[in-house]
């Protein structure tokens, strides 16, 4: 149980008011994120496709080899957001891809 004068803080992950010593210490435990081949990924990083991925909603087809630029980490460990030609908002597995 938190101290009474323990300050809170809103986590909008969770959507309620955690003690701010229990924020802190969950800052820490980011998640790493790893593409294919188990390489760290960060934020501007560029990949590539390692497999054909059909694209829901585009119509369009990502050819194993594709090269994506500057991609974004998400809240989920597992998905990027990345642009790619004419396809906006696209969220790619990192199963799929290896850093370049």
């Amino acid at each position: 149980m938190a101290a009474d004068n323990d300050d809170y803080i809103y986590d909008e992950v969770t959507g309620e008011w955690r003690p701010a010593s229990e924020v802190a210490a969950s800052a820490g435990n980011e998640a790493v994120v790893r593409d294919a081949s188990g390489n760290v990924l960060a934020d501007g990083d560029s990949v590539t496709v390692i497999k054909d991925l059909k694209v829901k909603g585009a119509g369009q087809t990502l050819k194993q080899g594709t090269v994506i630029r500057s991609i974004r980490l998400t809240d989920n460990p597992e998905e990027i957001d990345c642009r790619h030609d004419g396809i906006k908002g696209l969220v790619l597995r990192t199963e799929f891809v290896r850093k370049r």
